[in-house]
């Protein structure tokens, strides 16, 4: 009897924090619901926290066998997490607070389920880091160099196959056109994008650890190999023919090469690894 009276209670206290984090963030919340709907870079963050239920979901009759008990490191963790709430707060600093709502779940669910809980859940806990954009100032400081890596390939590629291509910047002049390596083509909306996907198919197909992490980490050169065969397309195109390579549907076909060339190099080496 006293067993069950202290889970209601237990219960209850779940309950009343849940509440208190949704009250708490639901500002912040909502602020990641207008990035996403609104910034075609992170527009894949609506699917994050469904894809990470799900894969909580898949693993329902596992964690419910699972005992319950407190783990105070659980505590020291909320506590770091609402001191990055209060300092990203404290400097407008939007995505230290959205990442102290992930060390929040994941000390909660620390303290109140202990340790063997987390460590199978783990991987969906920290899957939600995905949902958040990254700093603006990381984004547009690997965005140009990405745009003259891309470029500089590009010309050096068509340089090897006998094509006549002379590069200024991220701008690369073919005889009939030139063709800029906009800041939407440096390969910085597929990267994120493709680190999400990459640490799915990681986790999913590996068994070993170290091998999650090496394919995931792989993620990075090969979503920079997608987006250069994407650029080296769409000047071999524009060199040998006259399509309008910025208009529909021939720039989102272009668009989904990156994707479909990454995906296919994720799936050789996971099966290598």
């Amino acid at each position: 009897m006293e067993e069950k009276t202290g889970y209601i209670i237990r219960q209850n206290y779940i309950y009343i924090i849940a509440a208190l984090l949704i009250l708490i963030y639901l500002p912040t919340l909502y602020d990641l619901i207008i990035d996403w709907s609104t910034d075609a870079n992170y527009s894949h963050g609506f699917l994050v926290p469904i894809i990470s239920g799900y894969l909580l979901w898949r693993k329902r009759k596992e964690l419910s066998e699972i005992s319950f008990s407190t783990n105070r490191w659980g505590l020291a963790i909320i506590i770091l997490g609402m001191i990055f709430f209060i300092l990203g707060n404290g400097a407008s600093e939007y995505f230290t607070v959205r990442l102290s709502l992930v060390i929040t779940i994941f000390g909660l669910i620390m303290y109140f389920f202990g340790s063997p809980l987390v460590h199978h859940s783990w991987f969906e806990i920290l899957f939600l880091v995905f949902m958040i954009p990254i700093p603006y100032v990381i984004y547009f400081s690997a965005t140009f160099p990405m745009q003259l890596l891309a470029s500089k390939i590009t010309s050096g590629i068509l340089h090897l196959i006998g094509m006549s291509a002379i590069r200024q910047g991220n701008i690369i002049h073919l005889p009939n056109q030139s063709l800029e390596v906009a800041e939407a083509c440096s390969g910085m909306r597929s990267l994120v994008s493709l680190l999400a996907l990459g640490a799915i198919y990681a986790y999913l197909t590996q068994k070993r650890l170290s091998a999650k992490i090496i394919l995931f980490l792989s993620t990075i050169p090969i979503a920079v190999a997608g987006n250069i065969f994407r650029v080296f397309i769409t000047a071999l195109i524009v060199y040998i023919s006259d399509i309008d390579v910025t208009g529909e549907p021939t720039h989102s076909i272009m668009g989904a090469s990156v994707f479909i060339v990454a995906f296919i190099l994720l799936f050789i080496f996971g099966a290598i690894l």
